[in-house]
């Protein structure tokens, strides 16, 4: 019994050396070999080379690590993260939801929001953008030619594809744009609008959109040199510099000088900001005010010595903190002082010159009253290095009627009005970052200041019904409490992006903000995208 159990080991041993020495065993055996594709389906697709370079610039992602799946339908959500990646915008939260069915939580949420706040993208109904449909090619190419800013000629013609019929109204313009610049050329004449559109076909027709002089603008980068500039009010300085690191404020506006019954020029300089500033690569323009003062404003402007004394202690300021410019804040001017303020913007502007420094004043849109009397806007223009247009307050406080604190309408037509006068590389356009909660009751009309912050926090606690209005650019949230119809126009990322986005089309310097500290933190994401988006 040993010896055979022997004698089988010693033939088993044998024939293991027998086929270890002759046998080969395959490369490919021996140790896998990596395809060296981003994914494992896309062999075959006639879209490989397209979709390869999308994926390394992470426009596009595969399905799962090593799954593309070209054949399948991209859906809404999938097509407008791709663009907004292309675009190089930042996802954005909105704190004022557009869309029921865009939850957060959703992978795709800030990019659907990104592309909304900008206009690239609609819903599909009133509050609902079903991400998770297939998006037909009639839809993409209206994205497309949104996103990359596609003009129509005043005598454009038809889509000539042979199912142009086919094409819905909406999309007969985008489509023929897109056919005219051979991004989207259909196949065998056709265009197939209503057809969903595949990942290997969007590969294509995105990779051509980068080759573009639009894409190569694109891909190139841009640098930001738009002046931000962000007054501070009733916050701390401690609490100031922590909104500063939340914002996209490069230029700081602390209150710190103010006219006093006197003559002088009171001085609440903080070193802190000042260091702070250095330290952050910031600008100070420290602002000058009169606290609304008409009577004092007079006096002092009237009188020529006063005046010198003003310019004077403000020169001497600036020179002792090494500020970087100075904004002026005259309200309530008086219409027979129009001539002395300009006066004392020529002069002061000259004298901080001098030390190196810029001047900065504001005004109110033009209203034909006695409020705004008092700004002489070419010479203003002329003197001033910047003119900061105060887009506020349509509706003020105490107005007899309800409404927005700066509709789209309104803004764009006091801006056209201060453009009339003043060059747009001169003018920054002053943004709110407040909105009133009006109310209406047998005792008139009533309302109360929100910041953004609370604005939202009431909408969502009260259930407020929200609906767009297209021709102001904002919603209208409404609801009752205690029998008393509450009315609110929402200021939000997507109001201020349309407001953000017209100015820039216009060429302004920049963009102030009143007051940091009362916005809710999606607004800066979303105003980055417009800087990014405007700036293409």
């Amino acid at each position: 019994m040993r010896m055979n159990r022997l004698y089988k080991m010693l033939t088993l041993m044998l024939i293991v050396m027998i086929f270890a020495g002759f046998t080969t065993i395959p490369a490919a055996m021996a140790k896998p070999v990596s395809n060296p594709l981003p994914f494992d389906d896309i062999t075959n697709s006639y879209a490989q080379k397209e979709i390869i370079r999308l994926a390394k610039l992470n426009i596009i992602n595969g399905k799962a690590e090593r799954t593309f799946e070209p054949q399948q339908p991209v859906t809404r959500a999938e097509f407008i993260t791709m663009i907004a990646r292309l675009l190089r915008l930042e996802p954005v939260d909105n704190d004022i939801a557009p869309f029921t069915d865009v939850r957060k939580g959703d992978w795709y949420v800030g990019w659907v929001q990104a592309g909304f706040n900008l206009g690239i993208v609609d819903g599909t109904r009133l509050g609902r953008f079903e991400p998770q449909k297939s998006i037909s090619r009639q839809e993409v190419a209206t994205i497309i030619a949104r996103a990359i800013k596609l003009k129509s000629a005043e005598n454009q013609s038809y889509p000539t594809f042979s199912d142009a019929g086919d094409i819905a109204k909406w999309a007969i313009p985008y489509v023929t744009m897109i056919q005219k610049n051979t991004l989207m050329i259909g196949q065998d004449n056709k265009f197939r609008p209503n057809d969903n559109m595949t990942r290997q076909e969007t590969a294509v027709v995105l990779d051509r959109v980068l080759s573009s002089s639009f894409g190569v603008k694109v891909m190139g980068g841009l640098q930001d040199t738009t002046i931000q500039m962000g007054w501070q009010y009733d916050s701390t300085t401690a609490e100031f510099i922590d909104q500063i690191n939340d914002s996209n404020i490069n230029t700081l506006t602390p209150r710190w000088f103010f006219l006093t019954d006197n003559g002088l020029v009171s001085d609440k300089t903080d070193s802190q900001l000042i260091t702070y500033a250095k330290q952050h690569d910031k600008k100070i323009w420290a602002m000058f005010g009169n606290r609304s003062d008409a009577e004092l404003t007079h006096a002092i402007l009237s009188d020529s010595t006063k005046r010198r004394s003003v310019i004077q202690q403000l020169t001497t300021y600036v020179k002792k903190y090494a500020l970087d410019g100075i904004n002026v804040d005259f309200e309530n001017v008086k219409p027979v002082d129009r001539g002395y303020l300009t006066s004392f913007i020529v002069e002061l502007t000259h004298e901080l010159h001098r030390t190196g420094a810029v001047l900065s004043i504001d005004v109110s849109p033009d209203l034909g009253s006695d409020w705004t009397e008092a700004f002489d806007y070419a010479k203003l223009g002329a003197a001033a290095d910047y003119v900061v247009l105060m887009g506020y307050d349509e509706h003020w406080g105490q107005s007899p009627v309800a409404g927005s604190v700066s509709s789209l309408p309104w803004l764009e037509k006091a801006l056209n009005t201060l453009l009339n006068a003043v060059p747009s590389n001169k003018i920054i356009a002053a943004l709110p970052l407040y909105t009133r909660d009006w109310s209406t009751s047998k005792q008139g009309v009533l309302s109360e200041e929100l910041t953004l912050e609370r604005q939202g926090q009431l909408i969502r606690t009260s259930k407020a019904k929200l609906v767009w209005n297209d021709l102001i650019g904002q919603y209208i949230a409404t609801y009752t409490k205690q029998e008393t119809k509450h009315s609110i126009w929402v200021e939000d990322s997507r109001s201020l992006s349309l407001k953000a986005q017209m100015a820039a089309n216009k060429g302004v310097a920049g963009y102030a903000f009143w007051y940091i500290g009362s916005e809710t933190r999606d607004i800066w994401s979303a105003l980055r995208n417009v800087s990014k988006f405007s700036s293409y």
